[in-house]
């Protein structure tokens, strides 16, 4: 039945379904690598923690703005890109801080959690990427998963560099490459966001 809406609420319905499941294993991996990050002393860990609570939020915000108007999706995308920013630089902050005043990360902790994290990240990727070209807000839910994988294989790495070298500095300099990755991250968003912003705006100059 052509012109019924059905296939746009069906597109609603998955991706709300996604997001809802994408926002549940952020949340738990959020709570297990801020705990078992301060535990090892990891900023790496923590770092990755953050992204994953950077991330349930970029999540909660694409759930809001599901069915919701082209302008909204991007705002919500816009809003996503600027925590990430935050976040990241907050990462970047705690990496200086102990550099300064010392560390001793636990390398077993730390490829453990990276490993886990690695596996809930691989299967959000899996989730995500049937709509890794679709609108703004799921764009940007797909660019958080795949920096993430890159992310925890990258904590799993310095792990190991961690348990050979007997050397916090491994953990610091993945913790600031992480800072960097979600950075990056977040400002593609928000510069992906504004060329909807304005490529929204010509449909809206056209109508008119």
């Amino acid at each position: 039945m052509s012109g019924c809406g059905c296939e746009v609420e069906i597109t609603n319905k998955e991706e709300r379904n996604v997001l809802i499941t994408l926002l549940i294993i952020n949340l738990l991996m959020f709570f297990i690598e801020i705990f078992f990050g301060l535990l090892a002393e990891s900023n790496a860990l923590i770092a990755d923690s953050l992204d994953m609570l950077a991330d349930a939020a970029v999540y909660s915000i694409g759930l809001y703005a599901v069915g919701k108007p082209a302008l909204m999706k991007v705002k919500a995308a816009h809003t996503s890109g600027l925590f990430q920013v935050t976040l990241g630089l907050m990462v970047a902050v705690d990496a200086f801080r102990r550099l300064i005043f010392g560390s001793e990360p636990e390398s077993v902790l730390m490829m453990a959690v990276g490993t886990l994290a690695l596996l809930a990240n691989l299967i959000c990727l899996r989730l995500i990427s049937k709509h890794r070209e679709g609108e703004v807000h799921m764009r940007a839910s797909w660019v958080f998963s795949k920096n993430d994988v890159i992310a925890n294989a990258g904590i799993i790495s310095a792990g190991g560099l961690v348990y050979a070298f007997g050397s916090r500095y491994p953990d610091l300099i993945i913790g600031l490459i992480i800072s960097i990755i979600v950075v990056r991250g977040g400002l593609h968003i928000i510069r992906d966001a504004k060329s909807e912003a304005q490529r929204q705006q010509g449909k809206t100059d056209v109508v008119k």
